[in-house]
């Protein structure tokens, strides 16, 4: 017991000597690349990578989710690095026992285990902020109990600061893409993490979008039990989607048909998304022996749009779909980029037809329609980071940099799934009758019944 307490408490000083090293390491990379460039040298990508994901891999805490994120974001770093960041594993070492009853006391009571009929001793999952204990109510209802870390706040913001340096060193790398607004989007987003109040607040946005769709499964936030570092649902039962990619062909579309509701739905009637797609946050529920929907996990990564940046959105598809320059123009300049000259903005279709691609044909096809899993999107965005080179640094609006991120998330689901639908049926009954003004006015309401009143994100 002594022991465990000792590992616990020792937890954020051993986390400062990593940082410590994190720190050295990018600096030892950061003169190397100054020397490479004063003396014209070839820079070894891979083995810097290698040494840098040494460094992280101690982490285990937010920085591992950010470099995560980093990961799935072109060109924010090399290609070398993202593939080494990629393999780093966000689950944190747990907590022991003795600091579970410390933590679970400074949020609920002295009594707090008198408030459950039973309370796992053990963590039934591990995420990097926090982790989840499955519980039993009085009233028999099994709970998910996801209990933050401790010293989380401090840490996210030491992260941070180490986030910083990863993209002052990747300024000095003659980058295709300005980092400066991606920082700005993602500090903010890590930030509102920590807040599982806030996270209750988007659990009951969800609950109110997509209540009425049987085939998705939102949890029921328990508010007595629950606190800002606290958060008490109801357990969802399912299995990893993994489990299902050797269904049969219409089973494997019904969970792909659901996935692009629950992301595509909120995004185009209320301007939200589920900004985290990744496979983890995502299981299966079972109707009889059969797959029959989807259970959505984590809401600590959401994203709240403006209107005008949702009808970016749709004005840009139809302005591909159409081959209409000047609508496609006026939507990239309301999505917030700017002197948009006429090679940026060729270099910008490459990408967006690739990501609108599988929207813009009306017939039924997989995600990746023909190419491998493992080289989809390679092509074009060596061709988009290519011709950025050539022009210089474009600014990414901050807003876009999770909207991205989501979209080829949710388009991994699908090749995982190797889905075959009619994409562009399924996004345009989302945007028929597409109005911002509608939006907007859902977006307020929802946000208000959820009481997350002035929580919209400003453009």
């Amino acid at each position: 017991m002594a022991e465990s307490k000792d590992r616990e408490s020792n937890r954020l000083s051993a986390r400062m000597g990593r940082y410590a090293k994190v720190g050295t390491n990018m600096g030892g990379i950061a003169a190397k690349v100054a020397g490479a460039r004063l003396f014209g040298m070839e820079l070894d990508n891979a083995k810097n990578a290698a040494e840098l994901a040494a460094a992280l891999g101690g982490l285990k805490g937010p920085l591992m989710k950010v470099a995560q994120l980093l990961s799935t974001i072109p060109d924010v770093l090399p290609p070398e690095y993202t593939t080494e960041l990629a393999k780093l594993q966000a689950n944190a070492p747990p907590m022991g026992w003795a600091f579970v009853k410390r933590r679970m006391r400074a949020e609920l009571g002295a009594d707090w285990q008198g408030r459950f009929a039973e309370f796992g001793k053990e963590p039934a999952a591990a995420a990097s902020l926090g982790q989840v204990h499955r519980a039993t109510g009085h009233d028999g209802r099994v709970l998910a109990c996801k209990l933050q870390y401790p010293d989380m706040a401090s840490a996210v913001e030491a992260d941070l600061k180490q986030l910083q340096m990863l993209f002052s060193l990747h300024r000095r790398m003659s980058p295709a893409i300005d980092t400066r607004e991606i920082a700005k989007e993602i500090s903010a987003r890590v930030r509102e993490e920590l807040d599982y109040a806030r996270e209750a607040g988007h659990i009951a946005v969800y609950q109110e979008i997509l209540g009425d769709f049987d085939r998705i499964r939102v949890p029921e936030v328990i508010e007595d039990l629950s606190t800002k570092r606290l958060l008490t649902m109801g357990w969802l039962t399912g299995k990893p989607l993994l489990d299902y990619k050797d269904c049969s062909q219409d089973e494997r579309n019904l969970l792909a048909r659901t996935m692009f509701h629950a992301w595509w739905h909120p995004f185009s009637h209320f301007g939200v998304i589920h900004g985290d797609p990744h496979l983890g946050n995502y299981t299966v529920f079972e109707h009889e022996g059969e797959p029959a929907g989807i259970n959505l996990l984590d809401y600590g990564c959401i994203r709240i749009f403006p209107e005008a940046f949702v009808e970016g959105v749709v004005e840009l598809y139809r302005g591909l779909l159409e081959e209409d320059n000047d609508r496609v123009v006026a939507a990239y300049e309301r999505w917030g980029f700017k002197d948009l000259k006429k090679e940026v903005i060729e270099i910008l279709n490459i990408w967006a037809r690739f990501i609108y691609g599988p929207l813009l044909s009306d017939r039924v096809r997989s995600i990746a329609d023909g190419v491998s899993a493992a080289e989809y999107g390679r092509k074009e965005a060596f061709r988009v980071h290519s011709a950025l080179k050539e022009l210089g640094p474009l600014t990414v609006p901050q807003e876009f940099v999770f909207m991205d991120r989501a979209a080829i998330g949710l388009g991994g689901v699908f090749l995982h799934l190797r889905a075959e639908l009619n994409f562009f049926q399924l996004f345009n009954e989302q945007i028929d009758g597409f109005d911002a003004a509608i939006v907007r006015k859902r977006q307020d309401d929802v946000l208000t019944a959820a009481g997350l009143a002035g929580a919209s994100h400003a453009a």
